[in-house]
């Protein structure tokens, strides 16, 4: 029986926040249980870019406080770290406000600039990593993910935080290798697996709604979440927004992979009541995933059936990021004839459907849509 604690917190008052963690993680067993005096542990909260807490992309700075503080009782060795899309940690760090908690604390940033090639010979997708450096020179992780919506794997928790335990632009390599979702979410498992973090907390107070999990709405949720098992925290959060776990690639896969259970009577749900914490208008996509297939007629069909990125040309700041975050050669999405004063073109036909685009839009002006004959088949 798997056991996810949940944990009512309406606010990021730092006070509310420590008392939240601190009875979620006694319900789990209490500190001593996930860290010993000596450890090296790594804090891995959602650094996806460098935007600020009120944005809700990253892992808000009271609820990394009140872990890291948390831990230090233990005695503990704590650094931390994440690897941001683009950019450095460093930088994503110090806009969040999390450098800023970690430099009063004297915890030092790990290296995820860096990595090395590893094998994971119990991984079933993928068994060749390269990890940062951080990761593999620590004893333990403790993930601390945000709920959020994601266009690519529909939602984003407790599995997929550890695809920032990839350095940098190596992320982008993966999408071109594996651009097939329930593929790419089986190789996050298997990354799941070798990081295997001891603890998951998630930040839910606010997540993130629509266009995630970069250029969505803040929604207000009221919620930490703690558990060992990540795929029964992910599904947790699925049943608390409406969304079948089963249509969550990373959630099914990891039940499959022998991660945790999504399983409604394997899992045993501790602290507050989950009825206090269902919202079912949060605004995601609650429709199978359709697979995308990169070749020959079947990449023909998928085109008109695959949600397809487009720029909304009044929103767009013409930054270029969208075009150096595209990970195919040639780009799917460029500079019309060069000129980067004209808002950027997507030419379908490269476009293999990762959203990398859309995810690190830092306007949001990339949005995701349904063809016609998708949205009929919907229906």
């Amino acid at each position: 029986m798997s056991k996810v604690a949940l944990i009512r917190c309406e606010t990021y008052n730092y006070k509310d926040v420590k008392e939240a963690v601190k009875r979620g993680v006694e319900l789990l067993g209490g500190i001593n249980r996930f860290a010993k005096k000596g450890e090296k542990i790594l804090l891995k909260p959602n650094l996806l870019a460098a935007d600020p807490p009120e944005k809700c992309v990253t892992t808000h700075p009271s609820v990394f406080r009140a872990v890291a503080e948390l831990f230090l009782t233990t005695g503990a060795k704590i650094s931390y770290g994440d690897s941001p899309a683009f950019g450095s940690t460093a930088g994503a760090a110090k806009k969040a406000g999390l450098a800023e908690v970690a430099d009063k604390l004297e915890i030092k940033i790990g290296d995820f600039k860096n990595g090395e090639k590893i094998f994971f010979d119990k991984g079933k997708q993928n068994r060749k990593f390269i990890i940062a450096r951080a990761v593999l020179e620590n004893d333990a992780v403790v993930s601390l993910p945000k709920l959020k919506s994601h266009g690519f794997e529909k939602f984003t928790g407790a599995i997929k935080n550890q695809f920032g335990c990839i350095p940098g632009m190596l992320k982008g390599e993966y999408h071109v290798k594996i651009p097939d979702p329930c593929n790419f979410a089986k190789m996050l498992v298997d990354l799941n697996n070798f990081v295997n973090p001891r603890l998951y907390i998630m930040d839910g107070i606010y997540g993130m709604e629509g266009n995630g999990p970069r250029g969505g709405t803040p929604k207000q949720m009221n919620i930490l979440l703690f558990s060992e098992d990540p795929v029964a925290l992910d599904a947790t959060v699925c049943r608390l927004i409406n969304l079948d776990p089963e249509f969550v690639p990373t959630t099914k896969f990891g039940m499959e992979y022998g991660m945790g259970t999504y399983l409604e009577n394997e899992i045993e749900i501790t602290g507050d009541d989950l009825d206090r914490f269902k919202n079912e208008g949060f605004d995601i996509n609650r429709f199978p995933l359709k697979t995308y297939n990169a070749k020959g007629f079947t990449r023909f069909l998928n085109n008109r059936l695959v949600p397809k990125p487009y720029i909304v040309e009044n929103e767009c700041i013409k930054c270029g990021i969208c075009v150096n975050m595209c990970p195919v050669n040639p780009k799917a999405v460029d500079w019309f004839k060069g000129d980067k004063g004209n808002v950027p073109v997507y030419n379908y036909d490269n476009c293999i459907r990762c959203y990398c685009c859309q995810e690190m839009c830092p306007e949001s002006a990339i949005k995701l849509k349904a063809p016609l004959l998708r949205r009929i088949f919907n229906k």
